[in-house]
């Protein structure tokens, strides 16, 4: 008995390839992660089109609240009223906020806080770390972020030792009247944004007001954003795993079951391993398992019929064998002349006997191979049947042979010519051999729809009752009186009988009303 081997899914090329090609798009999807410099780019425009609001506010304040007039008419900013009055405002903002003077030198930092000691300088401290999987996985992208190369384009955030206008290019063009952002770098990877805008009192330029924040909020809308495609991500993996996993079930695992099953008939002793029955899937693997399961069973049919056959034929062959025998073993003894002619005719005939079985036997033997690997043309049955009409009543003496065709129609079908024409002429030579003298062989054929109907009909005395089918089995002798033994092998109506079916067509027979035996081919249309 065959141990059955437990299915292992990860085991099966399909189940495989299955898996592979159904992560493609898991995979696409995850890499979009690496991939958002659009969705990036719009958020610096959003945060620079912000700062700049945040800009044009603070330098209008200043313009109105910190700018004092000299004499002649000449406009000074008031640094300590500009330093409370930037603090207050960037404070407010959470930005950083620089006042340059019309010369370019340092006027106001929000970083600095007036006292009576003097400027205090104020750093805020970073936030406590936070907790959590999401404040991890964070803080991970983030030491990640370290390590990809930053953006060439873009120059490099550095801090100079002394805060003036030249080392910042957005304020030189902001005291030349014209406000520009710019975007920088930081050595940590990340994003520095700046804005500077002119400082006017009465349209005059009297400074320039930057303003800077770094990116934080434009990576950490990235990071939401990558977290949401992760989770995605994730989810889409397991149902894209199980889906899979189901998948390679439903096809992988049943088409394993049909090969190992169609392997223990191979390999297995008798009939008790069967092919599965899964039609009732109702999809291809279920058509395939019953057309695995019919093909067995006609293999199975083949060698059952191939083994009463070969019993048959045994049987068949031994009984003129033992004629054979018996005469020659008696003609031995005997000293007559007569006696022993007598005896070599019964051996001639029974040699002739023999030939014309084996003849035979071979002819059916061939016909299943022989229909399986020919090619089929069109064969026109009204002339076919015109052709051996004409032969008969050439050849045989007082019987007459009528045909019947319909006017016009060459009844085509498809088949092969030659063993069409042996079906006929078996069927015709069975009539002759039961029509009595002067009688009448009908032969005629006719249409309907895509059935071409095919009869030979003749007066003879018909067939005896229950034999109707028994008479194209094998071997099975119905002779007319009179006629001598072992004329006909009892194979030519089962050999017409497997030329019919492999044409997919039907043979029958049946008694006239009138007395005779009607034999009836029908065969589909070409």
């Amino acid at each position: 008995m065959t141990k059955r081997r437990r299915w292992n899914p990860l085991s099966s090329p399909l189940t495989r390839r299955i898996l592979l090609v159904n992560l493609v798009a898991p995979v696409i999807l995850a890499a979009g992660l690496l991939f958002l410099d659009r969705y990036k780019q719009g958020l610096v425009r959003s945060e620079l089109a912000g700062l700049t609001t945040h800009a044009e506010m603070l330098a209008g304040a200043v313009g109105e609240g910190a700018v004092s007039e000299q004499s002649m008419g000449f406009l000074e900013i008031n640094q300590d009223l500009a330093q409370h009055m930037v603090r207050r405002l960037a404070q407010t903002a959470r930005i950083r906020a620089r006042l340059f003077d019309a010369v370019g030198g340092l006027a106001a930092d929000s970083r600095f806080l007036l006292s009576a000691k003097g400027n205090i300088r104020i750093e805020d401290l970073a936030p406590p770390p936070a907790m959590g999987v999401i404040a991890r996985i964070e803080a991970w992208w983030d030491q990640a972020a370290t390590w990809m190369p930053l953006d060439e384009t873009l120059p490099v955030h550095l801090e100079p030792p002394q805060q003036k206008a030249e080392y910042f290019p957005e304020a030189v063009a902001a005291l030349g009247g014209k406000a520009q952002g710019l975007v920088r770098t930081n050595p940590a990877g990340g994003i520095v944004l700046s804005v500077a805008v002119p400082v006017q009192r009465y349209k005059q330029v009297v400074g320039a007001l930057m303003v800077s924040q770094d990116g934080s909020r434009v990576a950490r809308a990235l990071f939401q954003v990558r977290v949401a495609i992760a989770q995605v991500f994730l989810v889409s993996l397991a149902v894209t795993i199980a889906l899979s996993l189901y998948m390679a079930g439903t096809i992988a695992r049943p088409v394993r079951r049909l090969a190992l099953a169609a392997e223990q008939v191979r390999h297995g002793r008798g009939r008790a391993h069967r092919i599965p029955d899964l039609s009732a899937r109702g999809d291809e693997i279920g058509e395939l398992s019953v057309a695995l399961k019919e093909m067995t069973e006609a293999l199975w049919a083949r060698m059952d019929a191939i083994e009463r056959f070969a019993a048959d034929v045994a049987h068949e062959i031994k009984n003129p064998l033992t004629s054979v025998r018996s005469a020659v073993e008696t003609a031995t003894r005997l000293t007559d002349p007569e006696k022993q002619k007598k005896l070599l005719s019964i051996i001639q005939d029974d040699v002739e006997r023999l030939n014309r079985l084996i003849s035979d036997i071979s002819d059916a033997s061939r016909v299943d191979a022989e229909m399986s690997r020919a090619d089929t043309d069109p064969v026109p049955l009204a002339l076919l049947l015109e052709t051996l009409a004409e032969v008969y009543r050439s050849t045989t003496e007082n019987l007459s042979f009528p045909l019947d065709l319909p006017p016009g129609d060459d009844l085509v079908v498809n088949g092969v010519e030659g063993r069409l024409v042996q079906v006929l002429r078996n069927l015709i030579g069975n009539a002759i051999s039961f029509s009595p003298a002067d009688g009448t062989i009908r032969l005629s054929a006719e249409r309907h729809g895509k059935i071409i109907r095919l009869s030979v009909e003749d007066d003879g005395p018909g067939i005896p009752d229950g034999k109707l089918d028994a008479i194209f089995d094998r071997f099975y002798t119905e002779r007319p009186e009179g006629e001598k033994f072992g004329t006909h092998s009892g194979l030519g109506l089962s050999i017409s009988k497997q030329i019919i079916d492999a044409h997919g067509g039907r043979i029958w027979a049946e008694n006239r009303e009138g007395g005779g035996a009607r034999f009836v081919v029908e065969l589909v249309a070409g």
